[in-house]
C-alpha cells in the first residue's frame, strides 16, 4: 500500500517538483496552495505524512501545524525559505518532525520523508513482532505505534517516538547527540544539535505535565541518558 503525503505550498513550481519526486518513490500525493486549504485537505482525508511551508497566506505553516496537532500527531516536515535556527526550533517545538531549507534537493527531501515514514512503521511487518519496552509506568509498544505512561496514553510525534525507543532500547546507555542522531535518522541525513535538543524538550513537557519530570535526565559533557517514573 503506498503512502498518502499531503504537500502544502503557494509554489506551484514546488508542488510540481516535489509531487514528481514522491510518485517516482511510488508515494500517493494530494496538494494545497494556502493554510486553510492545507487544514480543510487534511481533515477531509487521511494522510500519513505533511510537507508544510511556513510561508503561505492565508495561515502560515505554524498555525496550521498548531490546528493539526489539537486532533493529530501525523508527521509534519516544514519547508522554509528562511534558515533563522529560531524558524527551525520554533518549528520543531510546535510538533514538527523535520526541517528542510529551500532550495532544497528533491532528492535529499524524499529520503527525508521515507525516514520520517520508516519511523512510523511499516506495512510490511507483521503486528506483534515486537514486545513492549518498559520503564517505570511508562510502557512503548513499538507494533502499535503507542506510548501511555499509568495507563494514559501521550502523544508522540515519529521524531519524538523514535528517540524514547532508541533510550528505552537500550536503557542503561549515556547517548550523545550524535548517537541519537544515527539511531533515529537515515540516509546519511545532517542536523544540528539543537534540533535534538529541541526533541528531547519536547518529550520532556509531555511527560512532566503527567506527572513524569524526569524520563530523559541530561548528562554533562556528554548527552542524555533514560531516567525513571513511577
Amino acid at each position: 500500500m503506498s503512502r498518502s503525503i499531503l504537500i502544502v505550498d503557494d509554489d506551484p513550481h514546488i508542488l510540481e517538483v516535489i509531487g514528481f519526486g514522491l510518485d517516482k518513490a511510488g508515494m500517493k500525493t494530494t496538494t494545497a496552495t494556502d493554510g486553510q486549504q492545507a487544514l480543510s485537505t487534511f481533515n477531509a482525508g487521511e494522510f500519513d505524512l505533511i510537507v508544510l511551508d511556513i510561508s503561505m497566506p492565508e495561515l502560515d505553516g505554524l498555525e496550521v501545524c498548531r490546528e493539526i496537532r489539537k486532533t493529530s500527531e501525523v508527521p509534519i516536515l516544514f519547508l522554509s525559505s528562511r534558515d533563522e535556527e529560531i524558524d527551525r526550533i520554533l518549528g520543531l517545538e510546535i510538533g514538527g518532525d523535520d526541517y528542510v531549507t529551500k532550495p532544497f534537493s528533491v532528492r535529499e527531501l524524499v529520503a527525508r520523508i521515507k525516514a520520517i515514514l520508516k519511523r512510523t512503521g511499516s506495512n510490511n511487518v507483521p503486528e506483534d513482532t515486537e514486545l513492549p519496552l518498559r520503564r517505570g509506568s511508562v510502557v512503548l509498544e513499538p507494533s502499535q505505534h503507542r506510548v501511555s505512561f499509568n495507563g494514559e496514553d501521550v502523544a508522540l510525534t515519529a521524531t519524538e517516538f523514535s528517540i524514547l525507543k532508541a533510550f528505552l532500547d537500550q536503557p542503561t546507555r549515556a547517548f550523545d547527540r550524535n548517537q541519537l542522531m544515527d539511531k533515529i535518522y537515515d540516509f546519511n541525513i545532517h542536523v544540528s544539535d539543537r534540533t535534538i535538543d529541541s526533541h528531547i524538550r519536547h518529550i520532556r513537557s509531555k511527560f512532566a505535565t503527567m506527572g513524569c519530570a524526569q524520563l530523559i535526565e541530561t548528562v554533562h559533557g556528554v548527552g542524555y541518558r533514560l531516567g525513571s517514573c513511577q
